[in-house]
């Protein structure tokens, strides 16, 4: 039978539950009964996301030994390999891989197919969190019927600008294709000494913003296979369109061609950037790096063609347990982390969208300029990646990226790039049955 995750809504990819939200004490399981004296957990988490977790790992390991008796061993990772790394992991066994992980949500049904994770629908439900989790969200961790953990965070990309930039030029935000294009020419005109627009080569989610805006897919469903749709004439104009930003505007120098989203938000956070697709995450992340640019950035939704948004992509991360022998201790500590006080000091510390619709209302009602446009972009023009974990091998693979690069670097025409990553797709889809 072919399993795959079911599509997640727009409102449902984000945060964990606050403490308002949980069937908990509000401590995230206070009580628990694992005995963790004197053993420790591995946690795997991705660099990047909160601009400085070693405090809030530090508090959340004193929680957790107080209540457990364990310790725990954070281990940092980077987006970019951290795939890989787990599938080389989980190919070892049970000594190679994590007790707790930070997973991507569409690594979810790839690690669940190998039987690595721990299916936790019982602990939910005894915990009393079964009934609390957005619908979406929770389907997004869902593999015929079975949880594989609990979400803890999520969020969109939509455009960030350097607002003072802008109006020193007089520039307003982009609204369509166009407007990006001009704009970005004359912010290299204007500021020769900052990226206009980085044409991120190694950064995924950036290009295919520009497929969906252009009325592409990445690939569609037919029956219960999935077939590439990458090299259609709308996913060519799309990626035609963000690659020539670079190789014929030159508004993204070559430098940037082989940059992953980190090194984008560094050069951000040093000052060398005037606009870019970014996260929700992104303004606060290089106000924390560079304070200088308080009050000086602005956001607003990925530009469709000729107005509206381009599609952006949805997406998160779950805590999900390994199938180890500290399974007991595992679901201890992401309840701890994805329920109460410390999900709700992490979602203030990332800047992500928090879980419940109620909550999600009550940051829209603040009319945040820097958070309003990304609810907008969430709620209205969310897309996600096909849900099978056949994309987690492609994803692996770094396909769209290497066609990207290969367009950006001048070794293949766009057709020519597209047309040998959907070959490369297909093989890899039609492995999964």
């Amino acid at each position: 039978m072919k399993r795959r995750v079911i599509a997640a809504g727009c409102i449902a990819l984000t945060l964990g539950l606050t403490a308002t939200a949980c069937g908990d004490d509000g401590d995230g399981g206070k009580g628990g009964k694992a005995d963790g004296k004197g053993k420790t957990l591995t946690v795997w988490i991705m660099e990047g996301t909160n601009p400085d977790p070693r405090p809030f790992f530090k508090e959340v390991g004193a929680a957790f030994e107080k209540k457990t008796g364990a310790k725990i061993k954070v281990e940092y990772q980077q987006w970019a390999t951290a795939q890989k790394k787990f599938t080389t992991a989980i190919e070892g066994g049970e000594d190679q891989v994590p007790d707790v992980a930070e997973v991507g949500t569409t690594w979810v049904p790839q690690f669940a197919e190998t039987g690595a994770l721990v299916d936790v629908s019982d602990d939910l439900k005894k915990s009393g969190l079964a009934n609390d989790l957005v619908e979406g969200l929770k389907d997004a961790g869902t593999l015929d019927g079975k949880q594989y953990g609990m979400p803890w965070y999520a969020g969109v990309r939509s455009i960030v600008y350097r607002k003072d930039v802008f109006e020193k030029h007089d520039l307003k935000p982009p609204t369509t294709w166009k407007e990006l294009q001009e704009t970005a020419k004359t912010l290299k005109e204007k500021e020769p000494d900052k990226i206009a627009f980085p044409v991120a080569g190694g950064a995924e989610m950036f290009a295919t913003a520009f497929v969906w805006g252009a009325g592409g897919e990445l690939a569609t469903q037919q029956g219960d296979k999935w077939k590439s749709a990458i090299n259609s004439p709308e996913a060519v104009k799309g990626i035609k369109y963000y690659t020539d930003l670079a190789r014929k505007d030159r508004v993204s120098p070559a430098k940037v061609n082989t940059w992953t989203e980190k090194e984008v938000g560094d050069a951000w956070n040093k000052g060398q950037i005037s606009m870019s697709v970014g996260g929700n995450w992104t303004p606060k992340a290089i106000v924390e790096a560079n304070p200088k640019l308080k009050g000086k950035l602005g956001a607003v939704p990925i530009p469709g063609q000729t107005g509206g948004m381009s599609k952006s992509f949805l997406g998160g991360s779950y805590l999900s347990a390994f199938n180890t022998d500290k399974k007991e201790l595992a679901w201890e500590l992401v309840k701890l982390m994805t329920t109460g006080e410390f999900a709700a000091k992490w979602a203030k510390q990332t800047n992500y969208f928090p879980g419940q619709n109620s909550e999600l209302k009550k940051i829209e009602a603040q009319k945040d300029p820097l958070v309003e446009p990304f609810a907008k972009q969430m709620i209205e023009a969310g897309a996600t990646v096909p849900k099978t974990k056949a994309y987690g091998e492609i994803q692996a693979s770094q396909v769209i990226t290497g066609m990207v690069q290969s367009i950006l670097t001048g070794k293949s025409s766009v057709q020519d790039a597209a047309d040998k990553a959907a070959k490369d797709m297909d093989d890899i889809f039609a492995k999964d049955k």
